[in-house]
């Protein structure tokens, strides 16, 4: 029996460098965030039901793939096209992501992890067995995301701020890797865990 682990953090928490090991490490991770690039591709099905729900002007012009930055724009300034759009998208993501898991398991995989950003707010806990959540404090957050953004302290703080707090996910967690130390001291914490929880790739 395969197990499943949610990974799962917030902005400029570390997530991507604790998938990065764990892809080093021989395991199978499956992101979220890759699963929504490519689901939209052109002629998926949530790339169709997109363009007949919004219309053809959030295509690139010379091409017909999606300009994100115009369906941003449409979807910023309204709610109700804003649950359309994830009404497409979530479900199909869910879908590639779950496929990806069972070609997985069919390949002898013993354990995977699903790479969700959004886990705890979008409940989606039902995909996974356990929950593991990368932390960093607020502080260390604001500083990462301004040095790796180029943003000012202002602009960091408002991207944390819509964001579910990182402190509320820890107390939600299976398990916490505490990423405000060196990159050493994380890999240290993910070793530890994968043999307390006795996961092989």
């Amino acid at each position: 029996m395969a197990s499943i682990i949610g990974l799962t953090g917030g902005i400029a928490s570390g997530k991507s460098t604790v998938s990065t090991m764990l892809n080093e490490k021989g395991y199978t991770v499956i992101d979220a965030d890759l699963a929504a690039r490519m689901v939209v591709e052109v002629g998926q099905p949530a790339y169709l039901a997109i363009v007949e729900e919004f219309g053809e002007r959030i295509l690139h012009e010379n091409e017909s793939t999606i300009n994100r930055e115009k369906l941003g724009q449409i979807i910023f300034n309204s709610e109700e096209k804003r649950k359309k759009l994830n009404a497409i998208v979530h479900p199909a993501v869910r879908s590639m992501m779950l496929q990806h898991k069972d070609e997985a398991i069919a390949a002898g995989k013993h354990t995977i992890f699903m790479d969700i950003p959004l886990l705890f707010e979008s409940d989606l806990t039902w995909m996974v067995d356990r929950t593991l959540v990368v932390y960093v404090n607020e502080e260390t957050q604001l500083s990462r995301l301004m040095e790796r953004n180029h943003y000012n302290r202002e602009e960091a703080a408002s991207r944390i701020a819509s964001q579910f707090p990182l402190k509320d996910k820890v107390n939600l967690a299976d398990a916490v890797i505490d990423n405000n130390g060196s990159l050493h001291e994380t890999k240290e914490q993910l070793e530890a865990l994968l043999a307390e929880w006795d996961l092989q790739p």
